[in-house]
């Protein structure tokens, strides 16, 4: 069984925990590290092992405050991955994407990252 992948958040990066158990890929916080790709780096690579066996629905969900350029490449990175486990018809992937209530610049960010990956996006007002 996959290790759970924990990171804890800072005042520059997200929080992380990606439970292979439960299905579940949250990531929370804000994200701007310094080396986003570095940052990202282990996230992508629990996914790539993650997709030999899935669980039939992954639940990913996203939380951000903010987020700088180079991590918006690295999630759509991450986007592009759980697509290809959908693809595969290993798992059902759902990306729930939050943004509080004022921040629009969150709100079309998810819809653009939407619009921009095969995978099937919620997005929730918190």
């Amino acid at each position: 069984m996959l290790e759970t992948l924990t990171i804890e958040g800072s005042n520059k990066t997200p929080a992380v925990i990606f439970s292979a158990e439960a299905g579940v890929l949250e990531i929370s916080g804000k994200s701007i590290p310094e080396n986003s790709f570095g940052f990202y780096q282990p996230m992508l690579t629990w996914i790539e092992a993650y997709s030999s066996a899935p669980k039939p629905k992954t639940e990913v969900k996203i939380m951000l405050e903010y987020f700088n350029t180079s991590s918006s490449k690295c999630l759509l990175d991450i986007f592009r991955k759980l697509g290809a486990i959908q693809k595969s018809g290993k798992s059902e992937v759902e990306v729930i994407w939050h943004y509080e209530e004022d921040d629009e610049d969150m709100m079309e960010a998810g819809q653009d990252y939407n619009s921009l990956v095969d995978l099937e996006f919620k997005i929730v007002q918190i």
